[in-house]
């Protein structure tokens, strides 16, 4: 049967589109061509109901047994299979769901520090038009009503992130050997050497790969009212979308959020407050992280910021450096 050799199973926002992209350059390697089928998140369809924008979601799921193996018929022979669901670390049905399946699969997990992963998350969708709450922190507040409402787990910007809990829970299903864990930061700082560990525990030529490409870079357009229209009508057209064909729901909604990318500028650091409001949820799960792991995460709880070689700003308005010195 046609099922995946490897999954890369984590996180969102932590380079897995990137690094789908470059996996599949290696001629060792077949990558699904729908990089996140989605298959392990439920036993049937996907839910009906959900956040801004889940509807288009849920029709993407490829939940079909022979869909999902469809996506690997083409694998040449002698060649590793395998897909990308980043959502799949954090649903831990799916740990069950892809043990019984695939026992034997490999995994690869990559980990981005949990306050910059969320804020990257919130990024995304508000700037997709989708996140209507203008600042992170007060949509993080939001969490916990929404997963009640049902909101995809795309919204869980806090839950995703705690992955002390995470690989607990896979570790208790798999076999350490079937796990490669790594460092969103490595994949950024050092892509060949990080492209190298993968294919040695995936057992395949390394030195093949060795570029990670620019993919999946979210803007941040400013909060000002054209902002806030735009926002709207894209909501609107989501929902009277989740009614319509899927290429005519792209039709409503695709122009707008164009519209809303233009003249965006790059993703902003979070402030010293904004990132130590943040870290608290995170307190008590990254010595959880550091124990099932045995690495260090420490660092994950200095409130500075670290994505594309920034630091955090501190209230007196100098930057702070990853030795706690402050920088001019």
């Amino acid at each position: 049967m046609p099922l995946p050799d490897f999954l890369t199973i984590g996180a969102p926002k932590a380079g897995t589109t990137a690094l789908h992209a470059a996996l599949a350059r290696h001629p060792g390697l077949f990558l699904s061509a729908v990089k996140e089928p989605k298959f392990f998140l439920s036993d049937g369809p996907p839910p009906t109901r959900g956040g801004p924008g889940d509807a288009q979601t849920y029709r993407e799921h490829i939940w079909r047994r022979e869909d999902y193996e469809d996506l690997f018929s083409g694998a040449p022979p002698g060649t590793l299979r395998g897909e990308s669901t980043p959502f799949y670390l954090y649903d831990l049905q799916a740990h069950r769901r892809i043990r019984k399946l695939i026992p034997d699969v490999r995994l690869i997990v990559v980990l981005r520090d949990p306050v910059e992963r969320a804020h990257s998350n919130w990024t995304h969708l508000w700037s997709a038009g989708l996140e209507p709450i203008g600042d992170v922190v007060r949509a993080c507040a939001e969490e916990e009503r929404r997963i009640r409402a049902g909101w995809a787990p795309f919204w869980h910007y806090i839950a995703l992130g705690r992955y002390g809990e995470q690989l607990r829970h896979l570790y208790a299903h798999f076999p350490r050997e079937q796990v490669l864990v790594f460092r969103y930061r490595d994949l950024v700082d050092r892509p060949a050497d990080t492209l190298d560990r993968i294919c040695r525990f995936l057992g395949v030529e390394t030195g093949v790969v060795t570029e990670v490409p620019r993919e999946n870079v979210t803007a941040h357009p400013e909060p000002t009212r054209g902002h806030r229209v735009l926002s709207r009508a894209l909501r609107i057209g989501a929902t009277v979308g989740r009614f319509l064909p899927p290429r005519m729901s792209g039709t409503l909604t695709d122009p707008l959020e164009r519209r809303l990318q233009q003249r965006a500028r790059s993703r902003q650091p979070l402030t010293w407050e904004q990132r130590a409001r943040l870290l608290r949820h995170f307190a008590d799960d990254v010595p959880l992280l550091q124990q099932v792991t045995g690495e260090d995460f420490s660092d994950w709880l200095l409130p500075r910021e670290r994505s594309g070689g920034l630091v955090g700003i501190r209230p007196d308005g100098q930057r702070q450096a990853r030795n706690g010195r402050p920088q001019p």
